[in-house]
């Protein structure tokens, strides 16, 4: 295994100093409660919003000790009954284990209007004080509020505080659930509600409060913040990873990237989804963290470029995550649904077409991709649903094995059936919807909740593309790379993402500069050989960048021109990337 640099809180400095930034409870309440202070007003409204996640009672004690106050107005108090709230999100979470149904729900939906009247009506009967709205969707019972502070929690962190049995789902009270159904919840309905209010808010936050880190609040100023994320548009930059064990889990990333230990595996490393990856924005010494899809929503020309922004709206449509079987197990064999299906039923815009780019193997790996040529399929059908009892299936007696090496691209366009193999570290480079897999067979075992994973064969057999036969993986899906263009020192090829999938793919090998163009659209890219590279702006517009070997990064559509060379203890070697961008 080749040892990493990996840095594993990558962070943009945005200001050499803070001060527009501050932490600790002390110093948050201060700043606020001064904020307040200015204001030349015998009535004043403060207004508190609250992602999901956030420590309600470690907030609520803070701000009600910390920030004097007439009255104290929670925001769930003018939410519907639970009952009703349930009834209304039902058709969205479903009763399926794993999949939901992208709701259309705002937050406004949430709320009883009668009991907003009421609130609204005791405010403007008070003449004098301060006024404290607390909790989602806080703004909607005060829209003439004079400060308002956003109290943001980043995805997985969210996660984490599930698993712990932390967190609510929106309005209700079910924090003791399997996580499962927790996730699926946040994902189909929670996130998407608070995400459209959060879009409405953004330009108008006077502060943004991090609370991730219990008892360490940090605090930026609202205009500060937007500042920043214009910043990030203008230069290379990386979200945090975050890595997870599963069933199939290996071993490689543990080493390489010296994650912990005493964790059984790695199965996943999430090292660019937006969605749920955080942006470190560094003011002074003092580092904030964010959700990234902050920074699609609010740049989303800037970062995106306008072609991608008018097709897929304010969505970052490219995935890099990790696959892990290194001395694991075989991934479930598994298919996606294709485009129609994914709109029709999960109300999902696009689907989840997929590659495998091998970072690295070990001997013997392989990949199932495909079909085999004579395969019968209502065969293969019967003797996977026969395999949900009998707990023996043959894969290989339907499905076609191929042997691969080390920087060999496979492509998986949706309704294509394919499994990586024991022995390999992938670099999944894919669109961004990331749960809609549908297992058909997973080797018999168990999660590591020691409960069966969901196998999903009546949406499976529904996809599945038999025409996808080994003859057609080998013409159109396996390892087709075409050389493009070469210089001194360096060479490009197109890596042969199928013609059915938006994403295009090439790579450059290098031992001197290479010029690259975003030509409007947003990159990602990967240093998939060598220890370092730097990335560089021609005309000086951004600050060098130091990559290091398997670190995903982004640049922004905005950027232009950059160049990218060997770096460091790299210098005389080879290195390569892999680059990922839209078709247009």
């Amino acid at each position: 295994m080749k040892k990493s640099n990996y840095d594993k809180y990558p962070f943009i400095q945005i200001e050499e100093n803070n001060h527009s930034c501050c932490e600790g409870w002390e110093e948050v309440l201060k700043t606020i409660g001064g904020k307040l202070d200015l204001l030349d007003k015998r009535l004043k409204i403060l207004v508190i919003e609250c992602y999901q996640g956030v420590d309600d009672n470690e907030l609520r004690n803070k701000f009600q000790i910390g920030i004097s106050h007439t009255f104290w107005i929670e925001s769930t108090c003018a939410f519907l009954p639970e009952n009703n709230i349930h009834k209304m999100v039902s058709p969205d979470v479903t009763e399926d284990r794993v999949f939901g149904y992208m709701t259309d729900l705002c937050l406004e939906d949430y709320f009883d209007k009668a009991k907003i009247s009421q609130f609204q009506d005791s405010i403007k009967g008070t003449n004098e004080g301060t006024i404290i709205i607390y909790g989602p969707g806080a703004s909607l019972l005060a829209p003439h509020h004079d400060v308002l502070v956003y109290a943001d929690m980043p995805r997985w962190e969210i996660q984490m505080r599930m698993r712990r049995k932390e967190v609510n789902s929106l309005g209700l009270r079910n924090k003791c659930e399997d996580f499962s159904h927790l996730y699926k919840h946040g994902f189909f309905v929670d996130w998407r509600v608070l995400d459209r209010h959060k879009k409405t808010l953004i330009n108008q936050w006077d502060f943004l409060l991090d609370s991730t880190i219990r008892l360490k609040p940090k605090l930026v100023k609202g205009k500060a913040l937007l500042k920043a994320l214009e910043k990030v548009t203008r230069q290379p930059f990386r979200v945090v990873p975050f890595f997870d064990p599963g069933p199939w889990g290996g071993q490689w990333m543990k080493e390489v990237y010296d994650l912990d230990r005493s964790e059984i595996n790695y199965a996943w490393g999430f090292d660019c989804v937006p969605e749920e990856n955080s942006l470190l924005l560094g003011f002074g010494e003092i580092k904030i963290e964010i959700p990234a899809i902050n920074l699609v929503f609010n740049q989303p020309k800037a970062l995106l470029g306008q072609k991608v922004y008018a097709r897929f709206g304010d969505e970052f449509p490219i995935r890099f995550d990790f696959l892990d079987t290194m001395d694991g197990g075989n991934l479930s064999l598994q298919v996606h649904p294709l485009t129609e299906y994914i709109q029709q039923t999960f109300g999902m815009n696009y689907t989840q077409d997929e590659s495998y780019y091998m970072l690295d193997v070990a001997e013997d790996a392989f990949v199932y991709l495909g079909l085999k040529d004579d395969v019968c399929p209502d065969k293969m059908i019967q003797e996977l649903k026969e395999a949900q009892n009998t707990g023996v299936f043959h894969a290989d007696r339907h499905v076609k094995k191929w042997p691969v090496k080390k920087h060999d691209h496979v492509s998986i366009p949706a309704g294509t059936v394919h499994c990586s193999g024991i022995g390999s570290m992938v670099l999944e480079i894919s669109a961004t919807p990331y749960i809609f897999t549908f297992k058909l067979w997973d080797w018999g075992r168990l999660g590591l909740d020691g409960k069966p994973r969901p196998i999903n064969i009546e949406h499976g057999e529904k996809v599945i593309q038999w025409d996808r036969t080994a003859t057609w993986v080998e013409k159109n899906a396996l390892n087709l790379v075409e050389p493009l263009a070469s210089g001194p020192g360096w060479s490009e090829e197109r890596t042969g993402l199928n013609e059915l999938e938006f994403i295009e793919t090439r790579r450059h090998w290098f031992k001197n500069i290479v010029n690259h163009d975003t030509n409007g659209t947003v990159n990602v890219l990967n240093l998939v050989q060598g220890e370092e590279a730097i990335v560089e702006s021609p005309n000086g517009d951004f600050e060098p960048f130091v990559v290091h070997y398997a670190e995903t990064f982004i640049i922004p559509a905005s950027v232009g021109t950059y160049t990218i060379r060997p770096y460091g203890n790299a210098l005389g070697s080879t290195c390569a990337t892999i680059k990922a961008y839209v078709r247009t």
